[in-house]
């Protein structure tokens, strides 16, 4: 089953110092504006505020019936979620998908439009913004956890497999970007899961932790702890997070490639989205913390049994990722290369997107 294309797209040109990194962490990194955020308090967080207007990046399908849905997670935090599912459709019994990413993005965005395709195809889908992002709860916002971003995908698999459309024991999982990650952590603890999809997946606590390419030295890594370290007391000190400094927009010339690409997605129609940590706001300073000293991917291996497809662009600055995860995972396990593709046209490039590949895959490996 075995489909890894040869050649190492090691993107040497791309060595990103540890300020860098901080600058450029998100999702992979497209963004960090506003750092006006002031942090709501629980109550404010967990009372959610969701828009019943279609607001997404991408045109509301006719053959898919949508609606907001609310649910909890392990810790206590509220999760926004646009629940897909086919017009056409059983009382129960149907296979269902959980959607999440980018690393940074909303559910209006490339996880909502991965969730309504596979909802035209025949699957009950549930697209959802992780905790302390978009429509979710959680205080302080825009603060990401490699613990809690993961059990956020198991709360939403409690959530799908209580519905009386869906077959409990028929549910696949769907992580983009850095979110694939989380996928395929959450995946291997969570056994309920039966198949998962990671595409143009990010690893974060390892481009977190050692910088593109594994480029970061342990001095640059001991001194971006020290840094937020102390941090913690300026913010402690003033009861509110420091968030870390407005993205510029427009790239600079001599910006890498994948820049220019995140900003043509985040910040242009395109993609755009206000509630998105990457269309112009931004993640706290602290938020590399604790994905610096928790590699997620550790346990891959134990997805097995079950099938994990690894979807990456040819052109993608971030297939290593894949290529790696792709190595430690075990039996049966695929990895799909996209001749020309860059990390940004798996977000929503529907031609590009092997929605096709996607159907049969779960429709094989969730099959009743």
């Amino acid at each position: 089953m075995s489909n890894q294309n040869e050649t190492q797209n090691t993107n040497a040109g791309l060595d990103v110092d540890r300020r860098g990194l901080f600058k450029l962490t998100g999702a992979g990194v497209a963004a960090l504006g506003a750092a006006s955020i002031l942090a709501a308090s629980n109550a404010e967080a967990q009372t959610l505020n969701m828009t019943q207007d279609w607001d997404k990046v991408f045109p509301k399908s006719e053959n898919v019936d949508h609606q907001k849905v609310t649910f909890p997670n392990r810790y206590g935090i509220t999760l926004a979620a646009d629940l897909y599912m086919p017009k056409t459709r059983a009382t129960g019994g149907m296979p269902a998908i959980v959607v999440s990413g980018p690393f940074g993005a909303v559910k209006e965005q490339s996880s909502g439009l991965y969730a309504q395709t596979m909802a035209e195809r025949g699957f009950i889908t549930l697209a959802f913004d992780p905790s302390y992002t978009g429509e979710s709860g959680g205080a302080p916002r825009n603060v990401a956890s490699p613990d809690i971003n993961t059990e956020d995908f198991s709360a939403a698999v409690d959530f799908i497999g209580l519905r009386p459309e869906v077959d409990r024991e028929r549910i696949g999982v769907i992580g983009i970007c850095g979110w694939g990650g989380m996928a395929l952590n959450a995946v291997a603890s969570d056994k309920r899961v039966k198949a998962v999809v990671a595409s143009t997946m990010y690893d974060m606590t390892r481009v977190m932790s050692k910088g593109y390419n594994d480029s970061v030295t342990l001095e640059q890594r001991t001194q971006g702890l020290e840094q937020m370290s102390r941090q913690r007391w300026v913010d402690a000190e003033k009861g509110t997070p420091a968030y870390q400094p407005a993205y510029n927009p427009a790239p600079a010339a001599d910006a890498p490639k994948f820049m220019v690409d995140y900003h043509d997605y985040y910040s242009t129609p395109r993609g755009y989205h206000k509630r998105a940590v990457n269309s112009g706001n931004s993640w706290t300073q602290t938020t590399p913390l604790s994905f610096m000293n928790m590699p997620i991917l550790t346990y891959i291996a134990e997805i097995a049994p079950r099938p994990v497809l690894l979807i990456h662009g040819e052109k993608a600055h971030s297939r290593y990722f894949s290529e790696t995860a792709f190595a430690a995972a075990a039996e049966p396990k695929e990895l799909m290369i996209i001749p020309g593709a860059s990390h940004t046209d798996l977000y929503d490039k529907v031609d590009v997107i092997p929605f096709d590949k996607l159907a049969s895959f779960f429709e094989q490996h969730l099959s009743a």
